[in-house]
């Protein structure tokens, strides 16, 4: 019985770490394009596979901002319209904390949206992340479909 207790006490106590961990701005709030690291479940959308939109980079960032704010369990880490990239942690039921970083840059005539979107632990996301940016770019596609 002891033993018993002492591992859920070691769990609980875990549980808590896990989700009081804190967040590290310079490390999860940087450039899509900056980071060479590849990881097993990221969804990274840089250069010419970052999808194009019909207005200025401020309207896309505005729409993503609503987008995600209807996303549970997501809140801002850091940035802002104005820097021109923001950075959300998005949380799974279970704690598990993802990192999704945007970035809206002016082009001749649209607006380029660079997207990265990868979990806090290196490992098997069984898909969260590229399901998430999916219906983020699709709502988004639908709202400023010109």
């Amino acid at each position: 019985m002891e033993t018993f207790l002492a591992l859920l006490i070691i769990l609980l106590l875990i549980a808590l770490w896990w989700r009081f961990w804190p967040d590290d701005r310079d490390r999860w709030h940087v450039d899509p394009a900056d980071d060479e690291e590849a990881r097993r479940s990221e969804v990274r959308l840089i250069g010419l596979d970052a999808p194009r939109f019909p207005c200025d980079a401020e309207t896309v960032l505005a729409t993503m901002t609503e987008i995600a704010g209807r996303e549970p369990r997501a809140k801002l880490l850091d940035g802002s319209i104005e820097e021109g990239m923001m950075t959300y942690v998005v949380r799974s039921r279970f704690g598990f904390r993802d990192y999704v970083t945007l970035k809206a840059v002016d082009e001749v005539g649209a607006s380029k949206l660079s997207v990265w979107s990868r979990p806090r632990i290196n490992g098997p996301d069984w898909g969260a992340n590229a399901s998430r940016m999916d219906h983020w770019l699709q709502q988004a596609e639908h709202a400023l479909a010109g």
